[in-house]
């Protein structure tokens, strides 16, 4: 595990070189139940050796062994069995107030959804009315404490600056997501701050048009207006991050290759989490999403790579972070794109996280595996060239 980023820590946890944290006791726990460190890694969705550290700071915080390991198996010491013993019930109660927090957030994606079904079947009402809600939404969620929010216009496109702090400027431009039909820079300052409270950077929120208004590619020349206003700051493009979520993090493909197609620089990395990436071809056939990005797309051809990314060159997009749940509904297709960008010789790490939230970095502030999720990216934004800091996917 990389070296932890400055600044408030999301889950209001000591680090681990002063406390032991929840995903040292799940470590132990999926070690202690597989006695084997690679089926516990694969039911973790970690590497082997990310593992095995895990483990060797959890001993070497409480001062005494847990696992005998040998070439041909792992058992349980007496201490690991007395830990063992206290540690489920931890974790069960742990798990029960997860689930609980979910449910009651689960109602509240629900109303969005059906709000968001709406907006073709009834026209101009159901879009406001889906807009607000999602708005609304947002607008539970707290964004971290000494975030600072300031109003800038990114080459005329209205945009946030959120920031851990006074002074830093924006290294990070971030897409919000939101179907192309839905979101704002306002509302997505507790995502935006959250990634700024991990990374330490100031974070550049555009607020890019929406369709059916403006469709495609108004995102994307928006977007793309916004980033070169990061470039004229006098940044080193080497130092930029382009993010992006959901639908986001389609446009930020899109961006990127449109930054190819201009010749302008890339950034130096980019992060994509739980993206909606097909706008042509969604998941779920005639479902709402596939209404949704119909509104984005119109009559443009199809056959545009700019909008249909599984036909583009990725080659020339730098390297990527994908983060992504094991029952996101974007995962298929986030496989897909990582395969295609991986098949063309793109540099990819892809990392999977055992939810079911569709972009669970929203819930930084009580999902371990979101503030993990966005420790990860802070990894990401660090590593050299040869990619020593971080771990690979």
């Amino acid at each position: 595990m990389s070296e932890r980023p400055a600044g408030p820590r999301l889950l209001g946890m000591p680090s681990a070189a002063d406390a032991i944290e929840l995903k040292h006791l799940r470590a132990f726990v999926a070690v202690a139940d597989e006695l084997n460190f690679s089926r516990a890694a694969n039911r973790l969705f970690v590497s082997q050796p990310a593992l095995s550290r895990q483990i060797k700071a959890l001993e070497s915080l409480i001062g005494c062994q847990l696992l005998r390991r040998s070439t041909h198996r792992v058992e349980l010491t007496l201490a690991g069995e007395a830990l063992l013993g206290a540690t489920l019930p931890l974790l069960s109660d742990m798990d029960d107030a997860i689930a609980l927090t979910r449910s009651v957030g689960g109602e509240v994606n629900a109303r969005v959804t059906l709000l968001w079904n709406s907006v073709v079947e009834d026209g101009a009402n159901g879009l406001a009315a889906m807009r607000e809600a999602f708005e609304a939404f947002n607008a539970q969620l707290p964004i971290p404490e000494g975030t600072v929010v300031r109003p800038v216009q990114a080459d005329g496109v209205s945009s946030l600056v959120v920031a851990p702090g006074q002074g830093p400027r924006p290294t990070v431009l971030h897409l919000h997501g939101g179907g192309y039909i839905a979101g704002s820079a306002f509302g997505y300052r507790p995502l935006a701050g959250a990634l700024a409270a991990a990374t330490g950077a100031a974070v550049l929120v555009p607020d890019y048009r929406l369709a059916p208004e403006h469709p495609f590619p108004a995102a994307v020349d928006d977007a793309l207006r916004a980033y070169r206003w990061l470039l004229g700051q006098g940044t080193d493009p080497e130092q930029l991050t382009i993010t992006g979520d959901s639908a986001g993090g389609g446009l930020a493909v899109s961006l990127m290759l449109r930054l190819a197609k201009e010749r302008l620089p890339q950034p130096g990395r980019a992060v994509l989490l739980c993206p909606a990436l097909d706008v042509v071809n969604p998941p779920g056939g005639d479902g709402p999403v596939a209404r949704w990005f119909s509104l984005y797309v119109r009559d443009h051809p199809a056959t545009d790579p700019l909008l249909n990314i599984f036909e583009a060159d990725l080659s020339v997009l730098p390297p990527l972070l994908v983060q992504c749940g094991t029952e996101d509904v974007t995962l298929p297709e986030t496989r897909r794109f990582v395969d295609h960008a991986r098949g063309q010789g793109l540099d990819v790490r892809f990392d999977l996280y055992p939810v079911s939230t569709h972009v669970f970095h929203l819930f930084w502030s009580f999902l371990p595996e979101a503030a993990d999720a966005l420790e990860q990216v802070a990894g990401f934004l660090r590593t050299d060239e040869n990619g020593s800091a971080a771990e690979a996917g």
